[in-house]
């Protein structure tokens, strides 16, 4: 069996990607399991095969892909670190503790490296999303009837340097900068935490009230596994943004993931706002 024909695990967080995934799998005729961990909440599991799992009890789950025929893993969605209970270890877990715990006392890349040494040190393949749905990553170009201005590019080359500074010690992949000045930085809470704090702050840090409106930056950190945590904007994303009073996204061409590329286009152009893939 190959990999392509194997069952896949899509281990769902939040967001749209692992339905995407899911749904693409079904309509293909691909075997596929969706593990749906206790506390992460997914509306969208009804029709599909679901396999129940705890954060506490990595040995019931591979125990349970290896009956499902699973060989292929992939990550798909957001995750918010799981609160632990060490009453609820099971054995693996007991053995894995030491090294799990290890990773999310430092950041998100250094958690998903533990994380993908142990998939695969159960002879699991780790599948990327981009891999499995075609025009996942963003193309090169602007995508949108709005484009960057001058002042907008000054700006995205701005914030793509804050975010690669924030990949060199993994705190986020999203900065917003208008008119030079960085009116926010992602970290744990995520972009839509992000931009929900320049929507209500960032209009007192804007220098000209008649200047660049600021550009959001999403990409990758250096360095970065891109089989895992690679990051995404959707049609979400675009609101965001607008209702941040931004002028537009700015995203790695070939390094972020597109949630659905003509629903996220169509929601830029109504709310007027770019989406540049930039190769810079």
């Amino acid at each position: 069996m190959t990999t392509g024909e194997c069952v896949l695990a899509i281990v769902a967080g939040r967001g749209a990607l692992p339905r995407l995934i899911a749904e693409d799998c079904a309509r293909r005729g691909r075997p596929y399991r969706v593990v749906a961990f206790a506390g992460v909440p997914l509306d969208w599991t009804e029709g599909h095969p679901v396999l129940p799992a705890a954060f506490e009890k990595p040995g019931r789950l591979f125990a349970a892909l290896k009956d499902a025929g699973c060989r292929a893993v992939t990550f798909a969605g957001a995750m918010t670190r799981p609160e632990l209970n060490p009453l609820r270890f099971d054995r693996t877990m007991l053995r894995l503790a030491p090294r799990v715990l290890g990773g999310l006392r430092g950041g998100d890349d250094r958690t998903l490296r533990v994380l993908a040494e142990i998939v695969e040190g159960e002879g699991l393949e780790l599948v990327p999303p981009q891999a499995l749905l075609a025009g996942l990553l963003a193309p090169a170009g602007v995508m949108t009837r709005a484009a960057p201005s001058d002042a907008d590019r000054a700006d995205a080359v701005r914030a793509g340097a804050i975010v690669a500074a924030l990949g060199t010690v993994d705190v986020g992949q999203a900065a917003v900068v208008a008119q030079g000045l960085c009116l926010g930085v992602e970290s744990v809470q995520g972009t839509d935490a992000l931009l929900a704090f320049v929507a209500a702050t960032g209009a007192a840090f804007r220098p000209d009230p008649a200047g660049g409106r600021g550009v959001l930056v999403k990409a990758p950190k250096p360095g970065q596994d891109w089989r895992m945590d690679l990051p995404a904007v959707g049609p979400e994303t675009l609101r965001g943004a607008a209702a941040a009073g931004l002028a537009g996204v700015a995203v790695r061409a070939g390094g972020v993931l597109l949630l659905g590329c003509d629903e996220t286009v169509a929601a830029a152009d109504a709310a007027g706002l770019f989406l540049w893939g930039s190769e810079g």
